[in-house]
């Protein structure tokens, strides 16, 4: 089986520059997955409708109006 650099080295040099390209491509997108902060902006959002479901209730209905 040959290795992923014997691959590369095989391939024009276009295409190794497009091989070069996806692997910074997925390098990054790993990277900034890692790096990102827990939205918490909506905490709160249903606080309108507490007094009308129960807690069950509005998860259940949360997850019709997700579905919308």
């Amino acid at each position: 089986m040959k290795t992923i650099e014997e691959v590369i080295k095989g391939l024009p040099p276009e295409l190794q520059q497009e091989v070069l390209d996806f692997a910074t491509f997925l390098s990054e997108k790993r990277g900034r997955k890692t790096g990102r902060k827990l939205r918490q902006d909506w905490a709160g959002a249903l606080s309108d409708y507490k007094g009308q479901y129960t807690s069950l209730e509005l998860q259940k209905k949360s997850l019709d109006w997700r579905e919308e």
